[in-house]
């Protein structure tokens, strides 16, 4: 059997046996969207060349090398909408455990089974309402947390070792780390480490939210600068963390209502924005 190693810039570095069905089929790749990096018929060969080649492009490290994938034991049922398992919730935990690696793909993006993705999979999933037997996560929030989260490590250990994220950036260590990171991120890696992802509630922040307003306001009448900045600034944390416990991302948040008001028009009435 030949192995290929293959190269889609910007996107990834993968193997497979079968260019046709998994890269031009199944993600819509073809000659010259990408390139053949090496083929071979060793699959530890192949699968040590895949994690050198995704560390030297920048992109993350298969926590599992390929030849060490369990390929579809659980035999799941991915659709355009869900991903099922066939087994109970009460089950699912475990059998998930025993398919660590398993991989598939949706059109929202690639899904993997890791420990950190296990506790996302466990607080999200739904019972079949047709079989007790089965149960399932929607593609596109699984995808989404995906994205926006270290599904390899907590976010409390990207300053422990060197790592190499779903985004591409390498991060080398804690001050490499906090240079790479985007605002948000080390705003959700700050409340990680203090466990407020863990303990916290939608509620708490919400009215956390409440009160950071009336300091801005607070301060607006006082026309007292440093305290709006501050202001400003406490009810973005806030507002990033809430977005986490929710299993969104604060840049999505922003974007829908980007999305929503781009292309928004009216005029300016007594200093308020009146749209159309």
């Amino acid at each position: 059997m030949t192995y290929y190693l293959y190269h889609i810039p910007g996107k990834k570095v993968g193997v497979t046996t079968n260019l046709e069905e998994r890269v031009h089929r199944q993600q819509g790749y073809y000659p010259g969207e990408y390139e053949i990096i090496e083929t071979s018929e060793d699959i530890d060969f192949i699968s040590a060349g895949e994690q050198i080649m995704q560390k030297c492009y920048g992109y993350k490290v298969d926590e599992v090398p390929y030849n060490k994938l369990k390929f579809n034991n659980m035999r799941i049922n991915v659709t355009e909408q869900t991903t099922t398992f066939p087994c109970p919730v009460n089950k699912l935990k475990g059998q998930l455990m025993d398919n660590m690696g398993l991989s598939w793909e949706t059109e929202f993006g690639d899904c993997q089974i890791t420990k950190e993705s296990i506790k996302w999979i466990m607080k999200n999933v739904k019972e079949s309402m047709y079989n007790e037997k089965r149960c399932y996560v929607y593609n596109k929030a699984f995808a989404r947390w995906f994205d926006n989260n270290n599904a390899y490590e907590t976010l409390a250990d990207l300053h422990m070792k060197d790592k190499y994220p779903r985004t591409g950036g390498i991060m080398m260590d804690h001050k490499k780390t906090c240079e790479t990171m985007c605002r948000f991120d080390k705003i959700r890696l700050w409340a990680d480490e203090r466990g407020l992802y863990d303990k916290g509630d939608p509620k708490t922040q919400t009215l956390k939210l409440m009160e950071e307003a009336g300091e801005i306001c607070r301060a607006v009448l006082k026309k007292d600068y440093d305290q709006v900045v501050d202001g400003i600034g406490d009810c973005v944390v806030v507002l990033t963390n809430l977005a986490h416990l929710y299993n969104i991302s604060i840049e999505e948040c922003i974007d829908s209502a980007y999305n929503e008001i781009k292309n928004r028009t009216g005029k300016m009435s007594n200093g308020t924005f009146k749209k159309d």
